[in-house]
């Protein structure tokens, strides 16, 4: 084809080359200013639909991360007040059935060991109340039928996980009745430590009322031998308490363990999902960076080639000079 001055083929061939360099070199600086080869729906979709999902999937366990650090806390303090109470040789059941022990010595005063009796008393259920965490107190419980009645039994948030389109929620259940010390709105107390006992057969006449660890009083007991039968019940009754109570913090012991191992696990599930994301929608720099200098340097040339083609119609003009 001849010198044409309505078509210039050469100017056109060079500007669809420069228009595909450049719009190659606008996705690469796309991809380099947001660090993701797929940072949007157009740019791959089914990349884009996974990403999403997952990204969704760890904002999920971001939040059981934060429930597990929310029980672990709730557990702990629970915990701690509870071994507390079982105390050591100056404080708690343990102390409680030290003086009870030292109540059997014939001739002692045991109005005075009462008095320590009672402070122990008032100690346990200060500490069971006081171990309330974010409104939550599993020691000292409600058991009324109403509104403010403590719930039977909490779910701690433990896991996440989807199948499909099916999201499962894992959790811990913690019974309350199993770790209760004291117990208000029944009909009666259920408590490890306000449950009364009825007296032992072989006791004082007439038979002293029913009594629990937090309300046992030995003060006017004596020497004689159906007192000292009672005092006998008392021991056994803080014994059996103090096994409980150690069970009930074993219990717990286990449900932080456990609460502590998921913890951990979430945090590492967390990690994999965002490695997943990563592998998924980021870009390789390196490889980015070596294709747009590639694409600055073939820019460069299409504008000189276009230069060039866009000459070839003032070429045509030196036909007509004279």
């Amino acid at each position: 084809m001849g010198s044409s001055l309505l078509t210039n083929s050469s100017a056109m061939t060079a500007l669809q080359t420069l228009r595909n360099v450049s719009s190659q070199l606008a996705t690469t600086q796309n991809r380099i200013s947001t660090g993701q080869r797929v940072s949007t729906a157009s740019d791959n979709a089914a990349y884009w639909s996974i990403a999403t999902s997952m990204r969704s999937d760890n904002a999920a366990l971001s939040a059981v991360s934060d429930s597990l650090g929310l029980s672990a806390a709730t557990v702990d303090t629970e915990y701690t007040a509870l071994t507390s109470v079982i105390g050591d040789k100056n404080s708690g059941l343990t102390k409680l059935q030290a003086l009870l022990v030292e109540a059997k010595t014939a001739g002692i005063d045991r109005t005075k060991i009462q008095a320590d009796i009672t402070q122990i008393q008032q100690d346990m259920k200060l500490k069971a109340d006081s171990a309330t965490f974010n409104g939550i107190n599993w020691l000292s419980i409600n058991t009324s039928a109403g509104p403010a009645a403590t719930p039977a039994s909490f779910n701690l948030v433990s896991s996440y996980s989807r199948v499909g389109g099916t999201p499962t929620i894992g959790s811990i259940t913690v019974t309350t009745a199993n770790f209760a010390l004291y117990t208000t709105g029944g009909a009666s107390p259920t408590g490890i430590l306000d449950t009364t006992v009825a007296p032992p057969a072989g006791g004082p006449t007439p038979a002293p009322a029913a009594a629990s660890v937090s309300t046992m009083n030995i003060g006017a007991l004596t020497d004689a031998a159906p007192d000292q039968v009672l005092l006998d019940s008392y021991i056994a009754q803080v014994t059996t308490a103090i096994n409980t109570v150690a069970s009930a913090a074993a219990n717990l012991g286990a449900v932080k363990n456990r609460i502590a191992t998921n913890t951990e696990f979430v945090k590492t599930l967390m990690d994999s999902v965002d490695r997943g994301v990563g592998q998924l929608v980021d870009a390789d720099m390196n490889a980015e960076s070596t294709r747009l200098q590639a694409l600055q340097t073939q820019q460069q040339l299409g504008v000189q080639a276009l230069s060039i083609a866009n000459q070839n119609s003032q070429s045509i003009l030196s036909l007509f000079r004279g």
